[in-house]
């Protein structure tokens, strides 16, 4: 398994890990690298390279914008004490730094691909330095993002099924191990991308399950914990309450529960579908030439990153008590600044 740019022309100045495919990618997983690099003319400026390089600049700019926007939002409103109560907060408050750091890493890759691809001329150890740590650093965070979330989803499951005998320092705790944990777990199923990318060598590589295993479990997992906890806070509840009430139906608890935890509800669900055009785009089986239709794999790549942008909308503003939590936190730092 290893990771090359086959040459300095363009159209093979791609950093990937696998097998050679000629001008196709080969394997589970486009990289930004094998998304653009037939998109990118060399020795052009960027106001004379195609709309597809152009809108995709400008995308880029609005993301980290309002990636930079949630994340102050975000840490105003988690810093509070009241959103601390339980590991939620905490999670959601790693979240809101590791959101800003994993669009801060796209925006740094795509700037990258693009850049190099136009300047044929670009350093040999620049090239060596963005093969090597770029996509792994990018990986780390978006993953750990991801994670994050899915631990949101798992303690707000526990907390329905637990209700009154719900241990909220003991739920302190275990996120503030988790948290110092995840990142290096992460870490080191993804050390092997240190080690074995590599510019302008190629080495066959006929096993490449490691490395689809990995991507595979970073993508689907967080995908079934989102969705198996919002299924069990509808129906787990319900289920518990038919027990307490029997006298109302199944089906009246479970549109009372939705009602009443419709804010716990959204937040899984709205992962799971933003998370499901990079599941399909990565689970492409053998060669595609993504310049024959790049929007469909671009337009996947960049919605994949939106959830990093997200966390405001998705876990604040649906929730009475972080939207308190967020305006006593504004308005506090409103008076402290003056005018």
């Amino acid at each position: 398994m290893s990771a090359l740019v086959l040459s300095v022309s363009p159209e093979q100045s791609s950093c990937v890990i696998g097998d050679q495919c000629n001008f196709y990618i080969k394997g589970i997983g486009l990289t930004l690298d094998d998304i653009l690099r037939d998109e990118l003319q060399p020795n052009t400026v960027l106001n004379n390279q195609s709309f597809s390089i152009k809108l995709g600049a400008g995308l880029t700019i609005i993301m980290f914008v309002a990636g930079l926007i949630n994340s102050i939002l975000s840490f105003i409103t988690f810093q509070h004490k009241d959103s601390q109560q339980v590991g939620c907060g905490m999670y959601l408050l790693a979240s809101s730094i590791t959101s800003l750091l994993a669009i801060s890493m796209f925006i740094i890759k795509f700037w990258f691909v693009v850049l190099t691809h136009i300047n044929v001329f670009t350093r040999l150890s620049i090239l060596r330095g963005g093969c090597v740590s770029i996509e792994p650093i990018l990986k780390l965070f978006l993953y750990l993002d991801g994670w994050l979330n899915a631990c949101v989803a798992v303690e707000r499951a526990v907390l329905i099924f637990k209700g009154v005998k719900f241990d909220k320092k003991k739920s302190k705790s275990i996120a503030r191990r988790i948290i110092l944990i995840l990142p290096f777990c992460i870490f080191g199923t993804l050390i092997h991308e240190l080690i074995f990318r590599r510019l302008f060598e190629y080495e066959p590589a006929p096993d490449t399950n490691y490395n689809t295993a990995v991507l595979f479990f970073y993508l689907v997992g967080p995908f079934i914990v989102n969705l198996l906890s919002a299924l069990f806070i509808i129906f787990g509840g319900a289920q518990q309450r038919s027990v307490a009430r029997p006298n109302q139906s199944f089906k009246e608890h479970v549109q009372e529960q939705f009602r009443e935890h419709k804010q716990l509800i959204i937040s899984p669900i709205v992962l799971l579908v933003l998370s499901i055009p990079r599941l399909i785009i990565s689970l492409l089986p053998g060669c595609v030439k993504t310049s024959e239709n790049l929007w469909l794999y671009l337009g996947p790549y960049f919605i994949s990153f939106t959830p990093s942008m997200l966390v405001f909308l998705i876990f604040v503003f649906p929730s009475d008590l972080y939207m308190k939590a967020f305006k006593q936190s504004f308005n506090r730092i409103r008076t402290r600044t003056p005018l």
